[in-house]
């Protein structure tokens, strides 16, 4: 489903990517094309810290994950329980300068990893204070220092630029012929799926509008835009949200 430029020539001169998330798409297009240039955002503050940090200080992320996998895999369940919850109680209260980078950062992204390796899921949500609000998931062995996949990331990120902000902040970055993936959060098909917490402000169908101009302002400078999204007619046949918005281009439903 890419551009067909980028399959026949396995090259993208320009990638933008402004909901990064996990970076599954960015990380698979860096190990089978040519990237030229890369441009990756999300309005996850802890997570744009945690890119920074293995783009310059891998090694260090390493050594200290090292020490905070040693330290919880020796405890017993309920002092695993206990760990957790001090550490994500350390995460949440620590004040932390976004933009000054510190040594303070690599013990931050230490937890932040820690934490997404060890609650409920995997999630990460907020509740509306800003405070991660996952509670402890049980695993036997979480893997929460993987070096060769974080010493992978490092190389994959050597020539990207990373930054914080919301979609709107990498308009600037996007020209004619780039290439554009936009993964928000997904509209909610019911009532019990309603996730949209990933940050305190949420994503309701206003940003999908937003979202969708975005999208639209975008195609007419000449990107190739792709989007990915829940689809409603899956609960509801008559939800023409995403028809409506997106009458002018290709729906295809996976």
């Amino acid at each position: 489903r890419l551009p067909p430029m980028i399959l026949q020539n396995k090259t993208i001169e320009r990638y933008v990517e402004p909901f990064v998330g996990g970076g599954a798409m960015f990380f698979f297009l860096k190990s089978n094309f040519k990237i030229q240039e890369s441009y990756l955002s999300d309005k996850n503050r802890d997570l744009i810290l945690a890119y920074e940090v293995i783009k310059n200080n891998h090694e260090e992320l390493i050594g200290e994950l090292g020490e905070i996998e040693d330290s919880h895999l020796q405890k017993s369940e309920i002092e695993r329980k206990e760990n957790y919850y001090r550490i994500r109680e350390n995460y949440n209260h620590k004040k932390v300068d976004y933009d000054l980078y510190s040594s303070q950062w690599i013990r931050r992204v230490g937890y932040f990893i820690f934490l997404n390796k060890t609650c409920f899921n995997g999630l990460y949500r907020q509740n509306s204070k800003g405070e991660f609000n996952v509670p402890f998931g049980r695993y036997k062995n979480p893997r929460i220092c993987d070096e060769e996949n974080i010493r992978q990331v490092h190389i994959s990120l050597k020539d990207t630029q990373v930054f914080y902000g919301d979609f709107t902040e990498s308009e600037r970055y996007i020209h004619k012929g780039s290439f554009v993936y936009l993964d928000p959060p997904y509209r909610p098909l019911n009532e019990t799926s309603n996730f949209t917490s990933y940050d305190k402000e949420g994503f309701d169908d206003d940003s999908q509008r937003n979202l969708a101009d975005f999208f639209k302002k975008m195609d007419g400078r000449g990107a190739k835009v792709m989007l990915s999204n829940s689809d409603p007619k899956n609960q509801d046949e008559q939800d023409d949200f995403f028809e409506i918005l997106y009458e002018n281009f290709n729906l295809e439903r996976v």
